[in-house]
């Protein structure tokens, strides 16, 4: 897997510093972003929504589903970002008998506040995260501190935040811990070619009392299909100090999902 992620960022230096093949863009980057958001004010929600869905038979019989959504609000001063994403595989075997091996859920909603000055603004940023296999089964958090928005032109947007929270976490012996935590994050989107954008987030959520800390990558690459239809193939890392005992430090997921955009 860490052979993707590697494309992924090759990719992505590559279309950096290279000219584009193609100089006109698709509608994310027609405008700058702050024209872009002007003209979604009175818009409930923006965003895309993805989908797949897998399914195994023969000598291996199972299926997965993947559900996410990206959406977004903006006002005059708050600009809101929520994030759901969910996966559930099942496993038959030769009995008829069914188990599922992996389910997991998480959302997460940011409101970031502009204050006004070279970008910066005040966020509020909170998650909560379902991991039946994980062994640190329930994890949520609350973090408030500084963002930034370090590039923002028709070809990259890149968003920074760091601030200090608090963390909450459940084991699956039933176990619970509360601590303090530090958190840093980076979302940068850049746009391609006409059809196709890159996107890499990045964040790291460091604890400050001994607890359970996690890092989560996650690296797109999204292309037009058809108007507001897409295909997205990403690479999912997430990586925790302190799992159970007879539990991995880091899963790894790669998915082709198809995603719709409004």
């Amino acid at each position: 897997m860490r052979y993707v992620v590697a494309i992924f960022l090759l990719l992505a230096h590559f279309y950096t510093y290279a000219n584009d093949p193609f100089e006109d863009f698709y509608k994310y980057g027609e405008i700058e972003d702050k024209e872009w958001q002007k003209a979604q004010l009175d818009r409930l929600f923006y965003g895309d929504v993805e989908l797949g869905f897998i399914v195994t038979t023969g000598n291996t019989n199972s299926s997965s589903a993947k559900i996410k959504a990206n959406l977004y609000q903006d006002f005059e001063k708050w600009r809101n970002q929520l994030k759901f994403d969910t996966l559930v595989k099942r496993d038959r075997f030769d009995d008829n008998d069914s188990s599922v091996s992996a389910a997991r859920s998480y959302v997460s909603l940011q409101s970031n506040y502009d204050v006004g000055e070279q970008n910066a603004s005040f966020f509020v940023f909170t998650d909560y995260e379902y991991d039946r296999f994980n062994g640190i089964e329930h994890q949520a958090s609350l973090v408030s501190g500084y963002g930034n928005r370090l590039f923002d032109n028709v070809k990259n947007i890149v968003d920074f935040d760091i601030g200090p929270g608090i963390n909450y976490q459940v084991n699956e012996a039933g176990e619970s811990d509360i601590g303090y935590l530090l958190r840093v994050a980076l979302q940068w989107e850049r746009l391609v070619s006409k059809r196709t954008r890159f996107n890499q987030n990045v964040s790291i959520e460091q604890s400050l009392s001994g607890l359970n800390s996690r890092f989560k990558l996650e690296t797109s690459l999204v292309s037009e299909i058809s108007g507001d239809l897409s295909l997205k193939f990403s690479y999912l890392y997430r990586y925790n100090t302190q799992p159970e005992a007879d539990k991995r430090h880091y899963d790894g997921e790669t998915s082709a999902t198809f995603v719709y955009q409004f």
